[in-house]
């Protein structure tokens, strides 16, 4: 089967869909599932039905009053409703953005969504119908679900619906640039951009209708839109398509889909050939594989390591891979990605560090620019990398500073990358702008250095993000280096407090750790007359040494603060420190058997990784993802999984250690009303060396007790425990709404046994827990859900309404349905799993609801967010003041960001902490 060549007669690039839906009828897309099974054949959409459905949204955005010329942005996580829209917008002139959600923080996502609507002049935003609920208000932003113009496509005849007749001069796709506070520019990439774009690439890598190709990249990142979907529907070639997650968590399963599809062409940036090379040291995962189809792995968006990519091809060799597979390539969005190929790889490249990446598809044009000008420089000088052609960017929508700083006179288009042409063939050696690329994304400095310089703890416009590469490694490496606030440096507590704040805030903001934490002084910090400190200089330097008393000091403490290194004993132990290690790129001999895994800089997806490592490197073990909460460090995950304290053999303890270290009165916090601790883990980080913090879970998770029968049951089992760990007082404790009222009863039944209880903290919670009354299953079970993180608060509302009328299990099912996909994963769910959850906060509801408080305490202190409903001075003083009824003495009543729901969220904890921290030394000094 072969598809006629794209002739100049077409004009806009809806028409490639058309050409494929009519001359490659059976091929399409076929979608599978993050965790697809082995021989999983997924959902197939062929293009006639792919056109088919994206005539009739486009019909449907007609119906609407959407105009032709509009901008249309699309936040569709799931690529089955996003392609469709994609083509619907291609179809009939909208101009289309794709977008990817912020995480995580409430605000950032408000000011980028803002910043969105004003720079794409108001666009309409398709989304889900979960998505919707969780969006902020923003103005001029009118938003849709995905799921109700489908139920308006649904009877609109394709046929009837006529494209739009866009020419190539007419804007195609709108690509959001990194920057994700309102920085980011919107690439205008044209009809004709994208037609030149796509003839050229499927020239250079000769892709026909007989070709299948794998795309594991999300529709935000060009690649994956152009580099594989849209060019894979101009060959009409088979696709296939599978979420991150499925390869980022098990990076063998890459192999595994192209051997089980028989995939020809894929992309794969080099810290992804990285990581497969490490799994496969996993003895005999890849013995059945045949790679024999594959004829070539795209691999840009970093440079690129000669030892990684030969090494990769090495190590395949023997299932049939290629030689000449690895095509290192670069591009940019402004280019419409690749536009430059390295087919002679490696051949050309023995004896490098890093590979070449090549030479220009057709059409396009590179020169070397000389010294600061736009001149080009003599063959094989260096100098910042230039490019034209008819696939490369016009400019930056409504941004012509931008667009203007981007463009030479003459045309040509400014990379901000330096490099060197040598017989033609492009190779790069650095950039001459202020980013970071890890794992092939580009990271904007000060994107960065913005929000690290309002952490506490940390001088004021004296924090740098800057990259580094230790020589071997597979992609680069992010320094954070930052002067710590006066008085902080010579506070070893305060100093490991404030990295820990750090590491989290480039977490929750980037998505990953740095790899280098570096406190510096003032002075170590160059900067220019006006004021900028000169990144470039502070890699060479920490390059060269001049930082590596500081580096080592910074370990040293760290090392302190997480109670010295031990030694991992036994086969499991040794095990887990390996897995450790390879995670965090570090070396075994560094990991501590006692230091946990969060503290380590731990991030959820890591969780998902280690999870998969320990089932494949210990066969039959199945690792619940709470034990890596609950049992953190190498020495108590190995007891775990090895069964010496399995819950069932052992009995239940409700008390699980976050943080033991320290000197100062332990903090015993009780759970919410979901019955877990999980809330508590990112508070626990900042009490290390300051005082051991203890969680209380319910009892009914391991499936080998019941839930408690009873409000003073649990109480008394809760004293009892807390007793266990601390025979005596001075006593602290504290919960989290629900666990706030069972704090208090703690505290009166150990006042009551002659102890001195000397902090008694309610965060976010009156004495009488307040509208249990309306707390049926459905109730319990959609606020759960929100406390979770599976739904949004917007999601909420109106939620037990719709669960009502169906039986337990159904209702379980729809919050499954409706839930975060990513949060689902995280918290390691199912059906299964999320029914025996809501059962156990159906229990401790109906022991709330007939809870009624009495008694006194010395004291309490009040830790207040927003409430979920109404606002919050009458939340303060109608509901929480009433605390003063039942205390001795005088309460405090102390304000917290966020919400209800997120005072303990990430993006709160850091405010949290500090508050929470100063009450318990005023009241405990007080004692």
């Amino acid at each position: 089967m072969t598809i006629r060549p794209v002739s100049a007669g077409i004009q806009h690039a809806g028409n490639l869909l058309e050409t494929a839906a009519r001359q490659a009828g059976e091929h399409g897309v076929r979608f599978l599932s993050a965790d697809p099974a082995p021989g999983e054949r997924g959902r197939e959409q062929t293009y006639p039905e792919l056109l088919g459905q994206a005539l009739r949204l486009l019909g449907a955005l007609r119906e609407a009053g959407v105009v032709p010329g509009r901008a249309v942005a699309l936040l569709l996580e799931d690529a089955e409703a996003l392609l469709p829209a994609l083509w619907a917008c291609l179809l009939g002139g909208h101009p289309v953005c794709p977008l990817a959600a912020v995480t995580g923080d409430p605000e950032r996502w408000a000011a980028q969504l803002t910043h969105v609507a004003g720079l794409l002049d108001g666009p309409l935003l398709i989304t889900d119908e979960r998505t919707r609920g969780t969006l902020p208000d923003v103005p001029g932003l009118a938003v849709t679900a995905i799921e109700d113009l489908g139920r308006v496509a649904d009877p609109i005849d394709p046929a009837a619906v006529r494209p739009h007749p866009s020419t190539r001069a007419d804007t195609a796709l709108l690509m959001l640039t990194s920057g994700s506070t309102g920085a980011s520019k919107a690439v205008e990439l044209t009809h004709g951009n994208l037609l030149a774009s796509l003839a050229a690439k499927a020239e250079a890598r000769s892709l026909t209708a007989a070709d299948t190709t794998l795309n594991w990249i999300s529709y935000d990142h060009v690649g994956a839109l152009l580099e594989t979907h849209m060019l894979s529907v101009r060959a009409g070639a088979r696709q296939l398509q599978v979420p991150p997650a499925a390869l980022l968590t098990d990076p063998l399963r890459f192999l595994e889909l192209i051997d089980a599809h028989r995939v020809t062409s894929t992309f794969a940036p080099n810290f992804l050939l990285g990581l497969i090379n490490k799994a496969l040291d996993q003895p005999d995962r890849a013995r059945d594989l045949d790679l024999s189809c594959l004829r070539h792995i795209i691999t840009g968006g970093e440079a690129n390591p000669v030892a990684t990519g030969v090494t990769f091809l090495d190590r395949l060799a023997p299932y049939g891979l290629r030689r000449d597979v690895l095509w290192p390539a670069f591009g940019m969005t402004e280019t419409c990605a690749g536009s430059i190929y390295h087919r002679e790889f490696p051949r050309a490249d023995l004896g490098a560090e890093f590979a070449a990446v090549g030479r220009p598809v057709t059409g396009m044009e590179v020169r070397i620019a000389a010294g600061d000008g736009d001149a080009a420089a003599e063959p094989g000088a260096l100098g910042e990398v230039q490019v034209r052609g008819p696939m490369v960017t016009r400019g930056y929508r409504n941004n012509p500073e931008a667009t203007a700083a981007a463009l030479t006179d003459d045309g040509w288009f400014r990379t901000g990358d330096l490099g060197r042409l040598d017989e033609g063939r492009l190779s790069l050696v650095g950039r001459s702008k202020d980013c970071v690329i890890v794992n092939g994304v580009n990271y904007f400095s000060h994107d960065l250095e913005t929000v690290l310089d309002e952490v506490e703890g940390v001088a004021r416009s004296f924090v740098a993000a800057f990259p580094t590469r230790p020589r071997g490694s597979d992609t680069e490496q992010l320094v954070v280096a930052f002067a710590p606030a006066p008085g902080t440096a010579s506070d070893d507590n305060a100093l490991y407090r404030t990295l820990v704040a750090v590491r989290n805030s480039v977490v929750l903001h980037w998505g990953f750790r740095p790899a280098l934490l570096l406190p510096l002084p003032e002075e170590a910090f160059p900067k220019t007359s006006l004021g900028k400190i000169q990144r470039s200089l502070m890699r060479r330097r920490l390059e060269e040494g001049a930082y590596d008393d500081h580096r080592k000091s910074t370990e040293e403490l760290i090392t302190r603060q997480l109670g010295g290194h031990v030694a991992p004993e036994g086969p499991t132990e040794r095990l887990l420190a390996e897995l450790y290690a390879e995670l965090f790129e570090t070396d075994p001999e560094s990991i501590s058997a006692t230091a946990g895994f969060f503290d380590l800089g731990g991030t959820s997806l890591d969780t998902l990784r280690l999870k998969n490592l320990v089932e494949q490197r210990l066969p039959g073990t199945e690792l619940p993802l709470i034990s890596l909460f609950t049992a953190p460090t190498v020495r108590d995950l190995a007891a775990r999984i090895e069964g010496t304290r399995d819950a069932g053999q052992s009995g239940y303890d409700p008390v699980v250690p976050l943080q033991t270290s320290g000197t100062g009165t332990p903090l015993f916090c009780i759970h919410p009303g979901g019955g877990e601790v999980l809330v508590f883990v990112n508070l626990a980080k900042y009490f290390v060396h300051e005082r051991p913090f203890y969680a209380l879970r319910a009892r009914g998770f391991d499936g080998t007790a019941e839930p408690f029968g009873s409000w003073e049951e649990m109480t008394r089992c809760y004293t009892e425990a807390i007793r266990r760990r601390q025979p005596h007082g001075p006593y602290a404790v504290a919960g989290y709404s629900f666990g706030a009222a069972a704090a208090f009863e703690v505290a009166k039944q150990l006042e009551a046994e002659g102890e001195r209880v000397d902090f008694v903290g309610s965060f976010d919670l009156s004495p009488h827990i307040v509208g249990m009354d309306r707390f049926d299953h459905a109730e319990t079970a959609a606020n759960l859900a929100m406390f979770l993180g599976l739904i949004s608060r917007q999601q909420l509302d109106g939620l037990p309404e719709r669960l009502r009328p169906l039986p337990k299990e159904e209702q379980h099912a729809l919050i499954l349905d409706i839930s975060d996909a990513r949060r689902v994963t995280e918290l390691d769910v199912d059906l299964e799993k999320l029914t025996s959850w809501m059962d156990l906060a159906h229990s401790l509801t109906e022991l709330a609801r007939v809870h009624r408080p009495s008694g006194r305490v010395g004291s309490v202190t009040v830790l207040y967010a927003t409430p979920l409903h109404g606002s919050k001075d009458e939340w303060l003083h109608k509901h929480l003041r009433k605390w003063d009824d039942f205390t001795r003495g005088e309460n405090t009543y102390a304000e917290v960001p966020g919400e209800h729901h997120t005072m303990l969220d990430p993006q709160h904890i850091g405010a949290f902490q500090a508050v929470l921290r100063a009450e318990l030394n005023r009241a405990l000094s007080e004692g």
